[in-house]
């Protein structure tokens, strides 16, 4: 009897300790689990992060816009490199792809780009002139003349803020200081309002004609 006691107490002990080993072994697996799904949310989280840095860049660069990708496509033209895609350069893209078959408008697209042996452009190196609510910079209505509103289309984008030439050219029209000055402004054009900037470049074209602006007139 004692013995038969002692074998089912024996028993009873290798399965709790078979039980405890079993218990040890699921939590070891749950643990690995758990860190592999931790891994692949990581890894996840860092490719959408790629993705997303690589998705900032810009299909086209047209007239209007600056910054240094304008550099870029001006360098490979061979004109002048401003930073600034005004007529010359538009008419010099029109050339590069007549010369090399592509479809003519004037826009630096991903066929022309890589044409020109150019990378993709980040976002960052084109300044597409903007007003607070995403649209185009506001323009002065129906008190500008239409040459002017095409002018200040051509020269800035309508943006009053606008600077160009590596600081020369400022505000809507692109004015020089001193010709800003000459006609009755006061401060940085820039600094005007848009009101101000349409009532100089009024006074300017009565006086002058569209000789100031001959690129965009």
């Amino acid at each position: 009897m004692r013995a038969r006691c002692d074998r089912s107490l024996g028993t009873s002990r290798e399965r709790r300790a078979l039980a405890r080993q079993l218990r040890i072994r699921r939590l070891r697996v749950r643990r690995s689990v758990l860190s592999l799904a931790a891994i692949s949310l990581c890894v996840a989280v860092a490719g959408a992060g790629v993705a997303i840095g690589e998705s900032r860049t810009v299909t086209t660069v047209k007239r209007g816009d600056r910054g240094p990708a304008v550099t870029r496509i001006q360098s490979k033209l061979g004109i002048s490199a401003d930073g600034v895609f005004g007529p010359q350069t538009e008419r010099a893209v029109r050339r590069f792809q007549r010369r090399r078959g592509l479809m003519v408008d004037g826009v630096v697209g991903p066929q022309t780009r890589r044409a020109l042996g150019l990378p993709a452009f980040r976002a960052s190196s084109v300044n597409r002139p903007r007003n607070a609510s995403g649209g185009t910079a506001p323009r002065a209505g129906g008190r500008v003349p239409a040459i002017l509103r095409q002018i200040a289309e051509c020269e800035s984008g309508g943006n009053p803020r606008a600077i160009g030439g590596g600081g020369r050219y400022r505000g809507k029209y692109q004015f020089t200081m001193s010709t800003w000055r000459d006609y009755g402004g006061r401060g940085d054009p820039i600094d005007a309002s848009e009101a101000q900037q349409d009532r100089v470049a009024l006074r300017l074209y009565r006086a002058r004609g569209t000789s100031p602006w001959p690129n965009c007139a």
